[in-house]
């Protein structure tokens, strides 16, 4: 079953059309990797998708319901979660500050102590640091309190935008592991933007390359890491 279907989906910022009539689809269970060079529209769509941005013409549709240009934050209790670019974390909250914001459509107590127990067993860098400032930890840190906090939402699709953005190779490894667990463990499908397109795919089950807001190619992860057009642009090969 797909858990998102987007179909014809048009962007403009002001008169640039910046995503061109794509389509594609992420079934339940899925890690799919949307990759491309800057300005080739993967931020533009996620954004369109989160409802972060309006869409001029065509279809999302979230488990089955039509969510088209639904507002942003409406999109979490349909079981979106969204991690951006840049993390965006709230700096002046503690870790577990943070964490509770992430839980705000839940009202269940015990549920949400439950899912810290599981944020902290999935991150034990943040169980260390649950009473410390946020904007005082490191871009690694931080990027894990960013997915810790989507999470909190019990999302069924996850959005990742640029998570290894500005991070150590060491981190960049660490942080894909964790993205593995929680499509595994936490049972969450995936939609990662990265400009890592090796790491990206190495995890991805398929995969979709944009080019200037277009999907110019798809496949699964091991079919576009062996593809040598991409190896040319993207993968350094």
């Amino acid at each position: 079953m797909n858990i998102l279907n987007v179909n014809d989906l048009n962007v403009y910022y002001g008169g640039i059309h910046a995503i061109k009539n794509i389509s594609f689809q992420i079934k339940k269970g899925e890690i799919v990797s949307l990759i491309g060079a800057n300005g080739a529209g993967k931020t533009s769509t996620l954004h369109a998708v989160s409802g972060l941005i309006p869409i001029k013409s065509g279809e999302i549709s979230l488990n089955g319901i039509n969510v088209t240009n639904i507002e942003a934050h409406k999109l979490v209790s349909q079981g979106m979660a969204h991690v951006p670019e840049g993390r965006r974390i709230f700096t002046q909250l503690t870790v577990l500050e943070n964490l509770e914001m992430g839980a705000f459509t839940r009202h269940n107590k015990d549920e949400i102590k439950e899912s810290m127990n599981e944020m902290f067993n999935l991150f034990p860098r943040l169980s260390e640091r649950k009473k410390q400032l946020a904007g005082t930890m490191s871009g690694g840190e931080q990027q894990m309190l960013a997915m810790a906090r989507a999470l909190m939402s019990r999302p069924s699709l996850l959005l990742l935008d640029e998570p290894s953005m500005g991070l150590a190779p060491l981190l960049v490894q660490e942080i894909f592991k964790i993205i593995e667990r929680i499509n595994k463990e936490q049972e969450v499908t995936i939609l990662l933007v990265e400009q890592n397109a090796n790491m990206a795919l190495s995890i991805a089950d398929r995969g979709y390359v944009l080019e200037t807001g277009q999907i110019i190619l798809e496949g699964t992860g091991k079919e576009l890491i062996t593809n040598p057009e991409i190896k040319k642009a993207y993968l350094g090969g």
